[in-house]
Order: structure tokens, then sequence, then C-alpha cells
């Protein structure tokens, strides 16, 4: 099941004896895990005196074992949570790894068993990075409906969850403000939710997030100048780029969130585009694209004169190669940078 589904069968009283939560993401893990924590605790006395909490490799499995069979104090369930479990995704690392004589259960395999039959009045929620989808207990997750996958999000997912939590604390944004967001901002829920908390702070109550708070907020970078950027890019006058990049550039984020800003724009640039030559005037070119107001769009339909067809997807790929690189490479940002700018002013 979903991290959503998961804390809606929390909220409707809906509790399973055994939860694991699996995934990369650490916001979707800690909210499920909050959500069915405060549901299995409800309307005990000491909340506190019914709540265990263990790591893996920190905690021999036979304790942790040993705690699910204590009764609840005042409160009709027991919450047990065992963080780390990624800690014992190997037969032969450390406590209750497997022995030679094979009569000792890894201790992954011991949570299997007791998942097999709970007990009752106590709700153990199993939390891990990540796991071997071959263990024993994982494949028992999945047949039994006790598994919550806590993925990462994928990229195209996540202007609907800006929005959607701009939405929660009252803000109104336009779907190309939540994509520049995704887009500079990366992938990481915990940081977004961070930064929507500050343009929401930024903005005040029941104000809409512009594209000027994002640039206030979340990066020095202002759009005006990444648009520079793109404008003297598109008449391969690399002097130019080089001074403005100069002038932009902050070395400590590497550059990624002007990369980010770059995409976003020629990705406004390419929608706008491929309804145009759909056919669309231009007021419903700029609709369907999602481009407002109007006088914007007719500034980007200018700029799409600049480039050459197909050029735009070229410098996309650029672009994408270029912020795996400034990850994934120990090549410095600036020369990395520098290579891309070279490319795309490149005839």
């Amino acid at each position: 099941m979903t991290p959503d589904e998961a804390i809606k069968r929390a909220e409707r009283g809906e509790l399973l004896p055994v939860w694991l939560l699996s995934g990369e993401e650490r916001l979707l893990r800690d909210q499920a895990l909050a959500a069915i924590t405060k549901a299995a605790l409800d309307g005990a006395a000491i909340p506190d005196f019914n709540l265990d909490k263990f790591s893996a490799g920190d905690t021999p499995v036979d304790k942790i074992l040993g705690a699910t069979r204590t009764v609840p104090m005042m409160a009709k369930r027991r919450v047990i949570i065992v963080r780390g479990l990624e800690r014992w995704d190997s037969a032969s690392s450390g406590e209750g790894g497997e022995e030679d004589t094979g009569k000792a259960l890894p201790p992954l395999d011991r949570l299997a068993e007791y998942a097999k039959a709970p007990v009752d009045s106590t709700c153990m929620v199993l939390v891990a990075q990540k796991l071997d989808g071959r263990r024993k207990l994982v494949a028992l997750a999945k047949k039994s409906g006790f598994l919550v996958d806590c993925a990462t999000v994928d990229s195209h997912k996540l202007p609907g969850w800006i929005r959607a939590r701009a939405k929660a604390l009252g803000h109104a944004i336009d779907d190309d403000v939540s994509q520049l967001i995704a887009e500079i901002a990366g992938p990481d829920l915990s940081y977004l939710a961070d930064v929507v908390e500050r343009l929401s702070l930024y903005v005040g109550i029941a104000k809409p997030i512009t594209e000027d708070a994002v640039s206030v907020c979340v990066t020095r970078v202002k759009m005006a100048d990444t648009w520079n950027l793109v404008d003297a890019a598109s008449t391969k006058d690399l002097g130019k780029v080089l001074a403005l990049f100069a002038d932009v550039y902050d070395p400590r984020d590497r550059g990624l969130p002007l990369v980010g800003a770059i995409a976003w724009s020629l990705r406004q640039l390419l929608k706008l585009d491929a309804a145009l030559r759909d056919g669309a005037g231009l007021d419903d070119a700029a609709r369907r694209a999602g481009i407002y107001p109007a006088f914007k769009a007719r500034d980007l339909a200018k700029k799409l004169k600049a480039f050459r067809p197909r050029e735009l997807e070229r410098w996309l790929v650029i672009v994408q190669e270029t912020d795996v690189a400034l990850k994934s490479s120990r090549r410095s940002a600036d020369a990395i940078l520098e290579e891309m700018f070279t490319r795309l002013c490149r005839k």
C-alpha cells in the first residue's frame, strides 16, 4: 500500500498488528509512522507507558519480541517501533545472524515468523530505508498486505505533491511555479516540505506562492537572470553567456538550482512550441502550456524564433546530462557548467 493509504487506514482505526514501512523517502516513512502511532495509542491514559522504540542491531531481536508480549497499561494496544531494519539485511551480520549450525534464524526471519502469528494487543511498526525484496519478511509483507512502500516520489509527480502541500497551507500556486520548485529544489520531500513552508511564511496568510517568491526564498538565481542566459545562448554569444554565468553562479550549491531553473525554462518553451505547432492560437497555446499571464506567453513566443527545429530538445538533453554530472562527477562544478554553456552555444 502507499503511505497515503496507510495513513487513511490508521485514521479510520483499521490498524494492523504489524506494519513494514520500507523505502528511501524519509518524510513518507515518518508521516506514516506518526499516523499509525497516534491511532494505535488513541485513548491511552499515558501513551508513553505503551510505546517502545528500538534500533535494529543495537537491541537483540529476542528483547524486541519479548516486548510484544507486554500487556498494555490502561490502553487497548502497545506500540513497538523498530527502526533501521536494513542493518539486519544480511544473514551473517550482527546479532542474531544465522550460525554455522543453522539452528538460529536471522533477525529478519524471526520477525517474519512473529508476523505470521502476532500478538493482538501489540502494534509493531518495522521501519527500513531499503530491504532485499527476496527476504521472507518482505515477501510476507507483500502477500499479507502490511508493506507500506515509501519509495522516492517520481519526478513527474513532484509538482502535484508541491501543489497539494501549498493548498494544505492555504496557498494557491500555478502549475509552472510548482514545476519550477521541483526543478530547482530536487526530489527530497523533506527539503521540499521545508521549501514550501518557507514560501508560505514569506508570502503571508492566504497569499499565492509566486515565481518572485521562489527567487527570493529558494535560490538567489532570479528567473530574469535565467532567461538572460537562455537568450544569450540562443544567439551563440558564449562570451556574454559566461559573463552572465559568472554573475549569478553560487559555488555553494554547485549551480544545481541554476541548472534546474534553465531546465524549467526550456520545458516552458517546449510546451508552448508543441501547442503552437499543433495549430493552437497563442492564447490557447499558453493555456495548454500553463503559461500565465498573456504577456508572458507573447514574450516566450518571441524567444522561440531564435531556435532552430529540434534545438530545444537537444538543449534539454545537454542540461539533463549536466545535472547528472554535477551530482555524480568529481570534476569541478565550474568546469561542468562551462562545458554545458559551450555545448549550448555550439552552432
